[in-house]
């Protein structure tokens, strides 16, 4: 099985580590680092997945420059060639740059990060669903009766939360976004998350891929609102193969579902510490993630 990167390991000053990003200071620009690792039910998990990293930074730098013409983004450039990082450190900082470097980094606008998660639902999955069976409601929001899983909704719904660091987002009204961030940010947030999930969901329909739904970060450079960390990413999304798709039941996404049916079925009581995945499930996610990144972007992982 081939190596993976679960931690990078840089001689810069440390911007931030999450889940599966490591990201870096580059003068005033950032280095955006994206690991094999993978999480599920709010954990980190032991085992990476390899070309995780590689999928998530490239399927992302593809729609960022899809989108473009929407909302502008916080791409500068991918990393193939780790030398290309000469252009943005003196001399003097310069160091041995590793290989892991090459397809899984980027290059990006340091950005003043909006503390909201945009999602946007185009089907009824998930946790959309379990509100739906209770409540007839997604988010607070009354649907029409008779409605089956996986169904697409009679329009996209924007059900924003809170971006937290560790721990459950929370769900969040327009109202409460406004008091976030203000109204005129607020209407564009909704605005342009609703626009770049319809025209991507177009294109990907097109590729034989649903977008179920998905959820996008934006930031602040200058007041001016741009996207930034990752987009329609197996991680941030579900995506659907066409045509296997059949209304009323949960459908098979290009994701990590192999890892959370795992974890389901060893056991696993959703507390720390996770338990190390097996070579099958690591291989078959591995399989998921490139996939989707070759029928989406049309060519072959770099």
């Amino acid at each position: 099985m081939e190596s993976v990167l679960l931690n990078a390991d840089l001689p810069l000053q440390l911007f931030k580590s999450g889940k599966v990003r490591d990201s870096y200071y580059l003068d005033d620009k950032l280095l955006l680092v994206t690991t094999d690792r993978i999480s599920a039910y709010d954990s980190v998990l032991p085992t990476g997945i390899p070309d995780k990293g590689k999928v998530l930074n490239q399927i992302s730098a593809f729609w960022f420059e899809q989108t473009k013409h929407l909302v502008p983004n916080h791409l500068i450039e991918v990393i193939y060639d780790p030398k290309q990082l000469d252009a943005y450190l003196p001399e003097k900082s310069r160091f041995s740059y590793p290989d892991y470097l090459a397809g899984r980094a980027m290059v990006a606008k340091k950005a003043k990060r909006l503390p909201i998660e945009c999602v946007v639902r185009g089907y009824l999955s998930g946790s959309a669903w379990e509100e739906y069976q209770q409540n007839g409601t997604v988010f607070g929001l009354l649907l029409p009766q008779g409605l089956q899983e996986s169904q697409e909704l009679p329009e996209p719904l924007f059900t924003p939360t809170t971006k937290a660091d560790s721990g459950h987002d929370e769900p969040l009204s327009m109202d409460e976004m406004i008091t976030l961030v203000g109204l005129r940010t607020a209407k564009a947030l909704k605005e342009k998350t609703l626009e770049i999930y319809n025209y991507a969901r177009q294109y990907a329909l097109e590729r034989g891929i649903i977008i179920a739904d998905t959820k996008m970060e934006f930031g602040l450079v200058n007041d001016e609102l741009i996207m930034i960390d990752e987009l329609l990413t197996p991680d941030s999304s579900r995506f659907w193969d066409a045509s296997q798709y059949q209304p009323g039941q949960s459908q098979p996404s290009y994701d990590k579902q192999p890892v959370r049916d795992w974890l389901v079925q060893s056991g696993w009581d959703k507390e720390p510490p996770t338990p190390p995945l097996p070579p099958e499930v690591v291989e078959a996610t591995t399989n998921r993630y490139r996939e989707a990144y070759e029928r989406l972007a049309g060519k072959e992982l770099k």
